[in-house]
């Protein structure tokens, strides 16, 4: 009976080993800041600014989602040889499945595209979209490829929705630089 202890040993080492092997490879990804350098293989990618919006363009042609459009302003910049693919980024919530990012950029402003190539030492940039629940995220970023990962913390933003026209400028008729007269 001496003889079994070592394999029940081994055979427990093995199954833990191999449970721990299974993580995701968000686990172990390294997290950054939004508007952080972010260094993925020959690729350099910078998240700028997230945006929630409950709709795309206006009137009859305006796009409404599922849920709402979160568009991420992000650059790209190939610091490699030869031109590479930008891989599509994700978005990873704190609970639940992953979100993929939307293949149709019909009415987003400076949408990047979904297929991005981008050659040596040039960069892209704009806006990719997602139709999602706001709440925390972050946005999976991949090498060229598609080996190594890293995250960018995107916290909630509650001042994300834009006003549904344009912000007055300062040529309206409006002065804005002195506080309103009082009330009476």
């Amino acid at each position: 009976m001496r003889s079994r202890r070592p394999w029940l040993v081994l055979t427990a080492v093995i199954a833990f080993l191999g449970l721990n092997s299974c993580k995701s490879s968000t686990s172990s990804s390294k997290i950054y800041d939004i508007g952080s350098r972010v260094e993925m293989g020959h690729l350099i990618y910078t998240v700028f600014e997230t945006q929630w919006l409950p709709q795309l363009g206006a009137g009859d042609t305006a796009r409404v989602p599922q849920h709402r459009f979160f568009v991420v302003r992000l650059s790209a910049v190939n610091s490699g040889s030869e031109e590479m693919d930008v891989p599509n980024v994700t978005l990873i919530p704190d609970q639940g499945d992953p979100i993929e990012e939307l293949s149709d950029g019909d009415q987003v402003p400076q949408w990047i595209g979904f297929v991005r190539k981008v050659k040596p030492a040039d960069s892209i940039s704009g806006n990719v979209v997602f139709d999602a629940e706001p709440r925390h995220y972050r946005l999976k970023l991949m090498d060229e490829d598609g080996e190594k990962s890293a995250l960018v913390d995107i916290p909630l933003n509650f001042n994300a929705d834009a006003p549904p026209g344009p912000l007055p400028t300062a040529g309206s008729g409006t002065d804005f630089s002195s506080p309103p007269p009082p009330k009476k």
